[in-house]
């Protein structure tokens, strides 16, 4: 029997989750998915420039874990560049920040002035609004 899934903290959704090439050609890019975990583990190293034990402490996950998604979310981003792939944000095992339990009161925190997208349900590969429009 497979060990469940541990859900990752995620400070808040990614306001764009489409990128993608701009040139006008006829063949439909391939597109690249990656997980709102492994975005925001992207967000949390690079551009918030924790370590990645600070990152696993915010996420609610082992550093191990980190590792292995942030080395995944930078593969995918390099595909997607190199390549010329569409990039696509969507789904993971994931609860936003407060929703069940108290704010992480961390200053990366999206909740907690930071910056932010649509707020939307902790979700599991389909995620939906919280105004019902999926």
């Amino acid at each position: 029997m497979a060990r469940p899934r541990k859900w990752r903290r995620v400070c808040f959704l990614p306001t764009n989750t489409d990128f993608g090439p701009t040139a006008n050609g006829d063949d439909v890019p391939r597109v690249v998915t990656m997980t709102v975990d492994e975005y925001e583990t992207i967000r949390l190293v690079d551009l918030e420039r924790l370590t990645q034990e600070n990152c696993a402490e915010q996420m609610g996950i082992a550093r191990t874990t980190v590792q292995r998604i942030y080395e995944d979310a930078r593969r995918k981003l390099a595909d997607s560049l190199v390549n010329g792939a569409s990039l696509h944000i969507e789904g993971g095992d994931f609860r936003i920040c407060g929703e069940d339990e108290r704010p992480c009161g961390r200053s990366g925190c999206g909740r907690h002035g930071y910056h932010g997208g649509i707020q939307e349900r902790k979700g599991r590969r389909g995620i939906g609004r919280e105004d019902g429009q999926d």
